[in-house]
C-alpha cells in the first residue's frame, strides 16, 4: 500500500525533528520525506474493509492523508498492558486489546505474564505470538513470568521464553518476595541482556489495603496501602540491579519515595528505567469522593505531594516512560465496594489524551517530549529499536506512525471502548487530543471517522 501523509507537523524525538512536513509510506517503509510530495503514481482504489472501532476507512493501493494541524509521530510503545488471553479472555484479548491499542495510538505493546495459565514456558509464550500474528493489526510483544507458575519458588524458563521473543521478564500482580528467587532472576535477566520488571509490592505490609493510607482512607473508613509498601520491594530491587548488573524496570512507580531512589541510583549508575502511569499522573487520593471500585487501582492513586513528585521526575528524565497497566474487568468485578472489587483500570483509549490535557496543555511536557516518552523511550527500554527499525520516522524504516490532532476537544464515552473493559475513573472527561490514524507496517489499522482522505 502507498501512503501520502500530507502537511503534517513531524515529532520525531531520536532525530529532534519538529516541522511540517509530507511522508511517503510504500510497501511497509517510509521513503521519502520532505515538502510537496506526490505519490509516483495514482491506483485505483477500492472499499471494503473495517478497521480500528468499526470505522469504515478506504482500502486501496494508494491513500492520500491529509494531517494539516496534527502530529506525525512515531506509533506509541506501551510496555504495560493486560491482555487476559489465555483463560481470562472474558475481561479481554488479543484481538480486542491490539483494536484498543491502535485505537489510542499504539503500535507495538507488550503483555504481561499473569494471565491464566501463566506465561512461563515458550510454548505459553508462542500461543499468545502466532495469536497475535493472526488477530493483531499491531506488534503485540509477550513478556514471560520470572517464577513457575508466579509462586516465588523457582524460576520459569526464563531462557526458553526469551529465545522464544519474550523482550522482558515480570511477575506483575505481585513481587517476588523471595530475595534469593530475585537475585537469581537478576543474574540470568543480565546474562541474557533482558530487563527485570518490578511490580513493586511487599505482600507483607498491604494488610488488605485498597486505597492509600492518608486521611482520605479515614474519610471513606477503607484499609490503607502506604507508600512503604512500594518503596520497601523498590529499595531492595535496586540492590539487586546493583548487585548483578541487571537492569531493572519499575513498573507503575507512585511514590515520591520511589522517584528519589531511582533517582540516586541513576546518579550511581545502576541500569534502571521506569515507567509511570496517566492516572497516577492525573488524579491524586482526593478525587475519590465515595467508595467507587472505579478508584480501585494497583498501586493506588497517592498524595497530591506524590503526584507532583511524578510529574518531576517524568520532566527531569528520572522517569523514562508513560505506561498505561492497562487492567480490564468484567463489570461484575468492578461493582459494589472497593473492599471486595478487582484492582485495575483499562488506559489503552484514554493514555494520549490524558497526557496532552495534563502535560502537554500547561506546558509540562512539550509535544516532541510527551512522545519521546509515549514512544522512544518505551522501544530503548525494552531494547525493541531492532526490531521495529530505529524508533525514528526516517526513510527506509518500517512506517509505524500515529497521527493525533492535539486541538480537538472530545468526551471520554467508555461504552465506545473497543477494549471490552469499560472499568475507568475518566468516563465524562473533556480532554484535548485525539488519535485520527494509526499505521502500523505502512497499513492503516485505526482511522477515525471524522479524518478524511485527501483528494488525489
Amino acid at each position: 500500500m502507498q501512503i501520502l501523509i500530507k502537511n503534517g507537523r513531524l515529532l520525531d524525538p531520536e532525530s529532534g525533528t519538529d516541522k511540517v512536513t509530507d511522508i511517503l509510506i510504500e510497501d511497509g517503509k517510509v521513503t521519502d520525506i520532505g515538502e510537496g510530495l506526490k505519490l509516483p503514481a495514482p491506483k485505483k482504489r477500492k472499499t471494503g474493509i473495517v478497521v480500528g472501532a468499526g470505522d469504515d476507512i478506504v482500502s486501496d493501493e494508494s491513500a492520500i492523508l491529509d494531517a494539516s494541524g496534527c502530529w506525525v509521530a512515531p506509533g506509541l510503545v506501551d510496555l504495560h498492558v493486560h491482555l487476559r488471553d489465555p483463560g481470562l479472555t472474558y475481561k479481554e484479548d488479543i484481538g480486542t486489546g491490539a483494536e484498543a491499542a491502535a485505537q489510542g495510538g499504539f503500535t507495538t505493546i507488550c503483555a504481561m505474564p499473569n494471565t491464566k495459565p501463566v506465561i512461563d514456558t515458550p510454548d505459553k509464550l508462542n500461543y499468545v505470538r502466532f495469536k497475535a500474528a493472526a488477530l493483531s493489526p499491531i506488534h503485540v510483544m509477550q513478556i514471560g513470568a520470572i517464577t513457575r507458575g508466579q509462586k516465588g519458588e523457582e524460576l520459569a524458563d526464563i531462557s526458553g521464553m526469551v529465545d522464544a521473543g519474550a523482550p522482558a521478564i515480570s511477575e506483575d500482580g505481585k513481587s517476588v518476595m523471595d530475595a534469593r528467587v530475585a537475585l537469581e532472576a537478576f543474574r540470568l535477566a543480565a546474562y541474557l541482556g533482558i530487563p527485570v520488571c518490578a511490580h513493586c509490592e511487599d505482600r507483607n505490609l498491604v494488610h488488605g489495603g485498597v486505597v492509600n493510607e492518608d486521611a482520605n482512607a479515614i474519610r471513606l473508613k477503607l484499609p490503607g496501602i502506604s507508600n512503604c509498601v512500594e518503596d520497601v520491594i523498590t529499595a531492595r530491587d535496586l540492590v539487586l540491579a546493583a548487585e548483578t548488573g541487571g537492569h531493572l524496570h519499575l513498573c507503575h512507580v507512585s511514590t515520591a519515595g520511589a522517584v528519589d531512589m531511582i533517582r540516586i541510583a541513576k546518579e550511581r549508575g545502576v541500569h534502571v528505567t521506569a515507567e509511570v502511569c496517566p492516572h497516577h499522573l492525573t488524579m491524586t487520593s482526593d478525587d475519590i469522593r465515595t467508595d467507587n471500585p472505579q478508584y480501585k487501582m494497583n498501586p493506588p492513586l497517592r498524595t497530591p505531594a506524590d503526584r507532583d513528585a511524578l510529574i518531576q521526575g517524568l520532566k527531569e528524565g528520572t522517569i523514562d516512560c508513560i505506561a498505561t497497566d492497562h487492567a480490564p474487568h468484567a463489570a461484575n468485578e468492578k461493582f459494589g465496594s472497593m473492599l471486595t472489587a478487582a484492582f485495575g483500570i483499562v488506559g489503552l483509549e484514554t493514555a494520549l489524551p490524558l497526557m496532552v490535557t495534563r502535560l502537554v496543555e500547561p506546558g509540562i511536557l512539550s509535544p516532541l517530549e510527551l512522545i519521546r516518552r509515549m514512544s522512544t523511550n518505551p522501544a530503548k527500554a525494552f531494547n525493541l529499536m531492532e526490531e521495529y527499525g530505529d524508533g525514528r520516522i526516517a526513510v527506509d524504516n518500517p512506517a509505524d506512525i500515529v497521527i493525533i490532532d492535539p486541538a480537538e476537544e472530545w468526551i471520554i464515552d467508555k461504552k465506545r471502548f473497543a477494549s471490552k473493559g469499560r472499568n475507568t475513573p475518566f468516563d465524562g472527561w473533556k480532554v484535548r487530543g485525539r488519535v485520527k490514524c494509526t499505521i502500523c507496517d505502512g497499513e492503516i489499522v485505526y482511522k477515525d471517522g471524522g479524518f478524511d482522505f485527501a483528494k488525489p
